[in-house]
Protein backbone atom coordinates (compact mmCIF):
# COMPACT_ATOMS: atom_id res chain seq x y z
CA UNK A 1 0.00 0.00 0.00
CA UNK A 2 1.14 3.46 -0.26
CA UNK A 3 1.43 5.64 2.29
CA UNK A 4 0.78 9.50 1.74
CA UNK A 5 2.73 12.23 2.61
CA UNK A 6 1.97 13.28 6.43
CA UNK A 7 0.83 16.81 6.33
CA UNK A 8 2.20 19.56 8.71
CA UNK A 9 0.93 22.54 10.03
CA UNK A 10 0.63 25.60 6.84
CA UNK A 11 0.07 22.87 4.12
CA UNK A 12 -2.44 23.91 1.65
CA UNK A 13 -5.72 21.14 2.38
CA UNK A 14 -8.05 21.25 -0.46
CA UNK A 15 -11.78 20.52 -0.16
CA UNK A 16 -14.09 18.48 -2.10
CA UNK A 17 -17.82 17.75 -2.29
CA UNK A 18 -18.10 14.68 -4.02
CA UNK A 19 -21.79 13.81 -2.36
CA UNK A 20 -24.33 15.85 -1.32
CA UNK A 21 -24.53 19.58 -1.45
CA UNK A 22 -24.20 21.98 1.93
CA UNK A 23 -25.08 25.60 1.92
CA UNK A 24 -23.05 28.81 1.14
CA UNK A 25 -22.95 29.25 5.17
CA UNK A 26 -21.19 25.92 5.39
CA UNK A 27 -19.13 26.25 2.59
CA UNK A 28 -17.57 29.72 4.60
CA UNK A 29 -17.54 27.94 8.07
CA UNK A 30 -15.70 25.01 6.29
CA UNK A 31 -12.83 27.37 4.91
CA UNK A 32 -12.35 29.60 8.13
CA UNK A 33 -12.25 26.19 10.52
CA UNK A 34 -9.87 24.69 8.54
CA UNK A 35 -7.78 27.59 8.52
CA UNK A 36 -8.55 28.00 12.28
CA UNK A 37 -6.85 24.65 12.80
CA UNK A 38 -3.50 25.86 10.95
CA UNK A 39 -3.63 24.67 7.26
CA UNK A 40 -4.04 26.89 3.91
CA UNK A 41 -7.22 25.90 2.10
CA UNK A 42 -8.23 25.52 -1.70
CA UNK A 43 -11.76 25.32 -2.47
CA UNK A 44 -12.90 22.98 -4.68
CA UNK A 45 -15.56 24.22 -7.01
CA UNK A 46 -18.66 21.63 -6.66
CA UNK A 47 -18.50 22.35 -3.08
CA UNK A 48 -20.54 25.57 -4.11
CA UNK A 49 -22.75 23.65 -6.52
CA UNK A 50 -25.95 22.27 -6.13
CA UNK A 51 -27.62 19.88 -8.42
CA UNK A 52 -30.63 18.50 -6.84
CA UNK A 53 -29.59 16.12 -4.21
CA UNK A 54 -26.16 15.96 -5.29
CA UNK A 55 -23.42 18.95 -5.46
CA UNK A 56 -23.23 19.36 -8.97
CA UNK A 57 -22.82 17.04 -12.01
CA UNK A 58 -20.79 13.97 -12.24
CA UNK A 59 -18.39 15.17 -14.28
CA UNK A 60 -18.21 18.28 -11.84
CA UNK A 61 -17.17 16.38 -9.08
CA UNK A 62 -15.16 13.65 -10.46
CA UNK A 63 -13.43 16.34 -12.08
CA UNK A 64 -12.50 18.66 -8.61
CA UNK A 65 -11.36 15.21 -6.84
CA UNK A 66 -9.16 14.46 -9.96
CA UNK A 67 -7.49 18.32 -9.68
CA UNK A 68 -7.12 17.92 -6.37
CA UNK A 69 -4.72 14.98 -6.46
CA UNK A 70 -2.59 16.22 -9.65
CA UNK A 71 -2.68 19.82 -8.24
CA UNK A 72 0.71 20.32 -6.48
CA UNK A 73 0.01 22.91 -4.02
CA UNK A 74 -2.57 20.46 -2.44
CA UNK A 75 -1.22 18.39 0.17
CA UNK A 76 -4.36 16.70 1.55
CA UNK A 77 -8.13 16.07 0.46
CA UNK A 78 -10.78 16.44 3.03
CA UNK A 79 -14.40 16.26 1.94
CA UNK A 80 -17.02 18.64 3.61
CA UNK A 81 -20.12 16.23 3.73
CA UNK A 82 -21.16 12.70 2.75
CA UNK A 83 -24.74 12.60 1.89
CA UNK A 84 -25.74 10.37 -1.73
CA UNK A 85 -23.53 10.65 -4.89
CA UNK A 86 -20.03 8.97 -4.60
CA UNK A 87 -20.97 5.62 -6.74
CA UNK A 88 -22.17 7.77 -9.18
CA UNK A 89 -18.57 9.16 -10.00
CA UNK A 90 -16.17 5.80 -9.26
CA UNK A 91 -16.52 5.34 -13.58
CA UNK A 92 -14.55 9.12 -13.87
CA UNK A 93 -12.12 8.89 -11.46
CA UNK A 94 -8.17 9.59 -12.75
CA UNK A 95 -6.97 6.09 -10.67
CA UNK A 96 -3.91 6.24 -12.40
CA UNK A 97 -3.48 10.21 -11.32
CA UNK A 98 -4.66 9.66 -7.82
CA UNK A 99 -2.15 6.31 -7.67
CA UNK A 100 0.39 8.49 -8.97
CA UNK A 101 -0.21 11.74 -6.68
CA UNK A 102 -0.83 9.76 -3.39
CA UNK A 103 -2.36 12.22 -0.83
CA UNK A 104 -4.17 11.91 2.75
CA UNK A 105 -7.62 11.88 1.85
CA UNK A 106 -10.34 12.04 4.41
CA UNK A 107 -13.79 11.57 4.52
CA UNK A 108 -16.38 8.79 6.21
CA UNK A 109 -20.23 7.62 5.06
CA UNK A 110 -21.12 7.93 1.50
CA UNK A 111 -17.10 8.93 1.22
CA UNK A 112 -16.84 4.85 1.90
CA UNK A 113 -17.40 3.87 -1.98
CA UNK A 114 -14.50 6.21 -2.61
CA UNK A 115 -12.12 4.69 0.13
CA UNK A 116 -12.59 1.40 -1.63
CA UNK A 117 -11.83 2.35 -4.66
CA UNK A 118 -8.56 4.00 -4.17
CA UNK A 119 -7.52 1.15 -1.01
CA UNK A 120 -8.01 -1.30 -4.21
CA UNK A 121 -7.44 0.15 -7.67
CA UNK A 122 -4.45 3.22 -6.21
CA UNK A 123 -3.20 0.69 -3.47
CA UNK A 124 -3.82 3.95 -1.31
CA UNK A 125 -4.22 4.06 2.73
CA UNK A 126 -7.19 6.77 2.92
CA UNK A 127 -8.44 8.10 6.31
CA UNK A 128 -12.10 7.12 7.55
CA UNK A 129 -12.34 10.27 9.67
CA UNK A 130 -14.10 13.46 9.91
CA UNK A 131 -15.34 15.95 7.38
CA UNK A 132 -15.59 19.95 7.96
CA UNK A 133 -19.21 20.58 7.45
CA UNK A 134 -20.30 17.72 9.39
CA UNK A 135 -18.35 16.95 12.15
CA UNK A 136 -15.97 20.67 12.75
CA UNK A 137 -17.87 23.56 11.75
CA UNK A 138 -20.20 23.43 14.89
CA UNK A 139 -17.95 22.18 17.24
CA UNK A 140 -14.47 20.33 16.86
CA UNK A 141 -14.29 17.96 20.42
CA UNK A 142 -10.44 17.72 21.56
CA UNK A 143 -11.14 14.17 21.26
CA UNK A 144 -11.71 13.88 17.57
CA UNK A 145 -9.23 16.25 16.45
CA UNK A 146 -6.66 14.33 18.43
CA UNK A 147 -7.67 11.11 16.62
CA UNK A 148 -7.71 13.40 13.21
CA UNK A 149 -3.75 14.70 13.93
CA UNK A 150 -2.30 11.37 15.39
CA UNK A 151 -3.17 9.66 11.76
CA UNK A 152 -2.27 12.59 9.55
CA UNK A 153 1.07 13.86 11.24
CA UNK A 154 2.16 11.06 12.53
CA UNK A 155 4.48 8.59 10.93
CA UNK A 156 5.08 6.69 13.90
CA UNK A 157 2.99 3.47 13.80
CA UNK A 158 -0.18 4.56 15.89
CA UNK A 159 -0.97 1.52 18.54
CA UNK A 160 -3.59 0.74 20.36
CA UNK A 161 -6.97 2.71 19.01
CA UNK A 162 -8.82 3.97 22.13
CA UNK A 163 -12.13 4.56 22.61
CA UNK A 164 -13.50 8.15 24.78
CA UNK A 165 -13.68 7.63 28.20
CA UNK A 166 -16.95 5.71 29.11
CA UNK A 167 -17.77 4.37 25.72
CA UNK A 168 -17.33 0.06 26.28
CA UNK A 169 -16.18 -1.66 23.27
CA UNK A 170 -17.75 -5.23 23.16
CA UNK A 171 -16.85 -8.52 22.40
CA UNK A 172 -19.70 -10.43 19.97
CA UNK A 173 -17.35 -13.08 19.06
CA UNK A 174 -13.76 -13.82 20.12
CA UNK A 175 -10.39 -14.65 18.93
CA UNK A 176 -7.68 -12.61 17.46
CA UNK A 177 -6.99 -11.47 13.69
CA UNK A 178 -4.81 -9.68 11.66
CA UNK A 179 -5.27 -7.86 8.51
CA UNK A 180 -5.68 -4.58 6.54
CA UNK A 181 -8.39 -2.39 7.52
CA UNK A 182 -11.42 -2.14 4.81
CA UNK A 183 -14.94 -0.82 4.93
CA UNK A 184 -16.84 1.63 6.26
CA UNK A 185 -20.19 2.57 6.14
CA UNK A 186 -22.69 -0.66 6.13
CA UNK A 187 -24.60 0.65 3.00
CA UNK A 188 -22.01 1.92 0.69
CA UNK A 189 -19.58 -1.82 1.33
CA UNK A 190 -23.43 -3.30 -0.14
CA UNK A 191 -23.53 -1.22 -2.78
CA UNK A 192 -20.35 -2.11 -4.13
CA UNK A 193 -21.39 -6.19 -4.67
CA UNK A 194 -21.34 -7.06 -7.98
CA UNK A 195 -19.64 -4.01 -9.75
CA UNK A 196 -16.30 -3.55 -10.87
CA UNK A 197 -15.85 -1.51 -7.47
CA UNK A 198 -17.05 -4.57 -5.27
CA UNK A 199 -14.86 -4.44 -2.00
CA UNK A 200 -12.42 -7.50 -1.27
CA UNK A 201 -12.56 -8.91 2.25
CA UNK A 202 -10.31 -11.58 1.99
CA UNK A 203 -7.82 -11.44 4.88
CA UNK A 204 -8.61 -8.35 6.18
CA UNK A 205 -10.31 -6.85 8.64
CA UNK A 206 -13.91 -5.16 7.87
CA UNK A 207 -15.02 -2.03 9.02
CA UNK A 208 -18.88 -1.46 9.23
CA UNK A 209 -20.89 1.34 10.83
CA UNK A 210 -24.39 2.74 10.18
CA UNK A 211 -27.00 5.81 10.42
CA UNK A 212 -30.26 5.81 10.89
CA UNK A 213 -31.40 2.39 9.71
CA UNK A 214 -33.82 -0.37 11.80
CA UNK A 215 -32.39 -3.69 12.86
CA UNK A 216 -34.18 -5.14 10.32
CA UNK A 217 -32.20 -3.22 7.04
CA UNK A 218 -28.71 -3.68 8.91
CA UNK A 219 -30.01 -7.78 8.99
CA UNK A 220 -31.26 -7.34 5.59
CA UNK A 221 -27.44 -5.46 4.11
CA UNK A 222 -25.49 -7.87 6.94
CA UNK A 223 -27.18 -10.94 5.38
CA UNK A 224 -26.12 -9.97 1.95
CA UNK A 225 -22.49 -9.49 2.96
CA UNK A 226 -22.58 -13.05 4.27
CA UNK A 227 -24.32 -14.55 1.35
CA UNK A 228 -21.89 -13.28 -1.16
CA UNK A 229 -19.06 -14.75 1.61
CA UNK A 230 -17.67 -10.95 2.34
CA UNK A 231 -18.42 -12.27 5.80
CA UNK A 232 -16.75 -15.31 6.07
CA UNK A 233 -13.52 -13.88 4.06
CA UNK A 234 -12.43 -11.86 6.51
CA UNK A 235 -9.74 -12.01 9.18
CA UNK A 236 -12.07 -9.73 11.56
CA UNK A 237 -15.12 -7.56 11.94
CA UNK A 238 -15.07 -3.92 13.40
CA UNK A 239 -18.17 -3.00 14.24
CA UNK A 240 -18.35 0.45 14.61
CA UNK A 241 -20.89 2.99 15.64
CA UNK A 242 -24.67 2.85 14.91
CA UNK A 243 -26.22 5.65 15.60
CA UNK A 244 -29.88 6.11 15.23
CA UNK A 245 -30.21 2.10 14.04
CA UNK A 246 -32.73 0.89 16.94
CA UNK A 247 -36.45 0.06 15.75
CA UNK A 248 -38.37 3.00 15.27
CA UNK A 249 -41.63 1.60 13.43
CA UNK A 250 -44.31 -0.55 13.89
CA UNK A 251 -44.26 -2.71 11.38
CA UNK A 252 -43.36 -5.75 13.49
CA UNK A 253 -45.03 -6.58 16.60
CA UNK A 254 -41.64 -6.88 18.36
CA UNK A 255 -37.92 -6.24 16.62
CA UNK A 256 -35.07 -7.87 17.06
CA UNK A 257 -32.18 -5.69 18.93
CA UNK A 258 -28.76 -4.79 17.06
CA UNK A 259 -26.93 -6.63 19.52
CA UNK A 260 -29.45 -9.81 18.26
CA UNK A 261 -28.90 -9.46 14.76
CA UNK A 262 -25.05 -9.27 15.22
CA UNK A 263 -25.02 -12.45 17.09
CA UNK A 264 -27.49 -13.95 14.84
CA UNK A 265 -25.35 -12.88 11.59
CA UNK A 266 -22.06 -12.46 12.77
CA UNK A 267 -21.24 -14.72 16.08
CA UNK A 268 -21.68 -18.17 14.22
CA UNK A 269 -19.18 -17.01 11.61
CA UNK A 270 -16.67 -17.35 14.36
CA UNK A 271 -14.59 -14.47 13.19
CA UNK A 272 -12.85 -12.10 15.83
CA UNK A 273 -15.35 -9.27 15.93
CA UNK A 274 -15.84 -6.33 18.38
CA UNK A 275 -18.74 -3.79 18.66
CA UNK A 276 -18.89 -0.30 19.80
CA UNK A 277 -15.88 1.12 18.34
CA UNK A 278 -16.49 5.03 18.03
CA UNK A 279 -16.10 5.47 14.57
CA UNK A 280 -18.24 6.52 12.15
CA UNK A 281 -21.52 8.80 12.72
CA UNK A 282 -21.08 9.95 16.39
CA UNK A 283 -19.17 12.67 18.09
CA UNK A 284 -16.40 12.16 19.31
CA UNK A 285 -14.93 10.50 16.46
CA UNK A 286 -12.31 7.70 15.85
CA UNK A 287 -10.33 8.41 12.33
CA UNK A 288 -8.85 5.14 11.27
CA UNK A 289 -6.22 4.37 8.61
CA UNK A 290 -7.91 2.37 5.78
CA UNK A 291 -5.59 -0.12 3.90
CA UNK A 292 -3.08 -0.01 7.07
CA UNK A 293 -2.04 -3.08 8.78
CA UNK A 294 -3.50 -3.34 12.32
CA UNK A 295 -4.39 -6.66 14.72
CA UNK A 296 -7.96 -7.21 16.15
CA UNK A 297 -7.86 -8.71 19.60
CA UNK A 298 -11.31 -9.37 20.05
CA UNK A 299 -10.75 -11.55 23.15
CA UNK A 300 -9.69 -8.21 25.08
CA UNK A 301 -11.41 -5.80 23.22
CA UNK A 302 -8.47 -4.06 21.67
CA UNK A 303 -7.65 -2.64 18.24
CA UNK A 304 -3.87 -1.97 17.52
CA UNK A 305 -2.92 -0.46 14.17
CA UNK A 306 0.62 -1.79 13.51
CA UNK A 307 1.80 0.99 11.28
CA UNK A 308 1.40 4.68 10.25
CA UNK A 309 -0.83 5.16 7.86
CA UNK A 310 1.34 8.46 6.32
CA UNK A 311 5.49 8.38 5.72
Amino acid sequence: MFRPEALKFGDTIGIVAPSSPTSEENVKKSEKKLKELGFKVKMGESVSKTYGYLAGSDEDRARDLNRMFLDDEVKGIICIRGGYGTPRILELLDYEGIKNNPKIFIGYSDITALHIAMNQICSLITFHGPMVASNMIDGFDDFSKESLFRNIFNNEPIGLVENPEGEEIETISGGIGEGEIVGGNLSLVVDTLGTPYEIDTKGKLLLLEEVGEEPYNIDRMLTQLRLSGKLEEANGIILGDWNGCEAKSDEYNESLTLIEVFEDIIKPLNIPTIYNLKSGHCKPMITLPLGAKARLDADNKKLYVLESGVK
